[in-house]
């Protein structure tokens, strides 16, 4: 209810170092993160995809995304491309720019690795906010989320 809700906003709104690993948020941020998800899939499944803005900064972070990761395979993603010290090296002064231009630019998210399926264990990735925003801002722009809404649109 409100009170839960208004409890969890509180308790994350917190320094990580005032909590260790408490169970309890640890479940607060995995719900947090599958709504993220689950809005945004609801977005893309409902609105052409190639007309959304994600953030003010759309133009910067995809000029700037497709610059630093211009091979990157967005459509079907491999996860050492995100998760591997090498690929953490690339991928962290990227992101570091858009700290105080993209809210909670740092904060983890979950991604889809093949972009025309839905959100399940096996195609989940977490990741932090500013990679979701670059890899799919490039996925809208660039086609690979249109099954998606397309298939949604199409009747039963």
């Amino acid at each position: 209810g409100v009170e839960g809700a208004t409890a969890a906003a509180q308790a994350l709104s917190l320094p990580a170092e005032a909590y260790g690993n408490d169970p309890q948020l640890e479940v607060m941020w995995a719900m947090k993160a599958y709504n993220h998800a689950e809005i945004y899939f609801n977005l893309i499944s409902s609105v052409d995809p190639s007309n959304l803005k994600l953030t003010k900064v759309d133009d910067r972070i995809y000029t700037s995304f497709r610059e630093s990761f211009s091979d990157l395979n967005i459509k079907n993603l491999d996860p050492d491309m995100l998760k591997t010290a090498d690929a953490k090296e690339k991928w962290r002064p990227f992101c570091n720019q858009f700290d105080g231009v993209v809210e909670d630019f740092n904060y983890g998210t979950l991604l889809r690795l093949d972009c025309e399926k839905d959100y399940t264990e096996e195609n989940t990735i977490f990741a932090t906010r500013i990679q979701f925003f670059a890899i799919e801002i490039a996925r809208n722009r660039e086609g690979f989320n249109t099954p998606v809404f397309q298939a949604k649109k199409q009747p039963s």
